[in-house]
């Protein structure tokens, strides 16, 4: 998207794991970047010779690019979160983004925010950081809502409608899950994501993140929160206001979308995507969610009322869970299970309430959560 729009935009700064070292070399000899953080130092002298290796390939000589200044380490990102960019856009995985999203918010950076599991364990520490509209969330759905929610006041909302494309086993009873693989939890039916979020799609802990974060962006409260099966994922999300009226915004899968309006906001960015054909025949479909099947959602739900370090117990839980059934240690059902007795254990004993909460505790949280969930599966095993 930015590579076609360089009059409109210039990238500051990179931020990677290291994980895949030649496209980092490729995005950086593209765009030339100030900055570039490095999560892994240890990978350092192999993005220096990955440069040289793309600049040879491109026939340059050296010194017809520059190099870019590196942060290097496991707090990389969120100096470079906090350097001050117009916009931030944080598509860091997991709770790893939490402190890039309050170093950009302290920046006063526009954030573009992908990330949803920052601003769902981080809480009110987010929100109270943040200066009204300095959130712009990239998710669709959080997208849809905030162009819905422009055709009417806020106290004129009933409830938001989130959808949900009900993963790869919609449909399925929970027999039918027992023996489910972490090949098929990956063959979600529209969208093309990361190991974490496919699997969180399939168990709809992802949507429930998404209802935790859609409570905290527009101050809605938990029960006026509605979420629906939507196969075709071409409405992304609905709001209803106290008319009986319903808003809906809808636009063929396409990430382009919600992220051109995210870096433009509130403008809209021409030809991000392409529309929807009215000249086809199509037809949308809705159905209730399955919660005795996928208890993920009403487990967010109950998450998200409690507040405080709860949903980072939830979202703690489950990351230690996808990988515990990525390796083959616990069964698909048992990621929804092992995540709900975290978070009973939790608000039994060390939940810390809103009131109370800082960021030293929801880290705390966090670290127990994984640790928590890590033996249950273990023992599982």
């Amino acid at each position: 998207m930015i590579a076609s729009r360089r009059d409109q935009f210039r990238v500051t700064g990179l931020s990677a794991s290291g994980g895949n070292i030649e496209l980092l070399a490729r995005q950086i000899i593209e765009f030339e970047p100030e900055t570039v953080a490095l999560a892994k130092a240890a990978a350092a002298n192999d993005l220096q010779r990955a440069l040289y290796a793309e600049a040879g390939q491109r026939g340059w000589a050296q010194g017809e690019y520059r190099l870019p200044k590196l942060l290097l380490g496991p707090n990389a990102s969120t100096q470079l979160a906090g350097s001050g960019a117009d916009v931030v856009l944080n598509a860091i995985t997991g709770a790893a983004g939490l402190e890039p999203t309050l170093a950009a918010l302290a920046a006063g950076s526009t954030l573009a925010l992908a990330n949803k599991e920052s601003l769902v364990i981080g809480g009110l520490l987010v929100t109270e950081a943040a200066q009204p509209g300095q959130i712009v969330p990239v998710d669709s759905e959080h997208s849809a809502f905030a162009q819905a929610l422009r055709s009417g006041r806020a106290d004129e909302v009933r409830r938001l409608i989130l959808t949900a494309s009900g993963g790869p086993f919609r449909g399925k009873t929970r027999d039918e899950l027992t023996d489910v693989t972490p090949q098929q939890a990956m063959a979600h039916p529209t969208w093309d994501m990361g190991r974490v979020i496919t699997i969180n799609s399939a168990t709809l802990v992802n949507k429930g993140l998404e209802l935790i974060e859609a409570a905290l962006l527009y101050d809605v409260d938990f029960d006026d929160i509605t979420v629906t099966v939507h196969p075709q994922s071409i409405v992304h999300s609905m709001v209803e206001f106290h008319d009986g009226s319903t808003i809906a915004q809808a636009s063929p899968p396409d990430m382009r979308m919600p992220i051109g309006i995210a870096l433009t906001w509130p403008q809209r960015l021409k030809d991000a995507a392409r529309a929807c054909d009215w000249t086809t025949a199509a037809t949308w479909t809705f159905e209730p969610l399955d919660n005795h099947t996928f208890p993920a959602v009403e487990l967010a739900r109950r998450a998200g009322k409690a507040a405080g370090t709860a949903p980072a117990v939830y979202n703690a839980a489950n990351e230690a869970c996808v990988d515990a059934f990525w390796d083959g240690k616990i069964g698909f059902l048992d990621i929804s299970r092992i995540v709900g007795q975290c978070v009973d254990e939790h608000l039994a004993d060390g939940h810390v309430a809103d009131e109370a909460l800082t960021l030293e505790a929801v880290l705390a949280a966090d670290a127990w959560g994984r640790t928590r969930a890590a033996e249950i599966a273990g023992a599982a095993a």
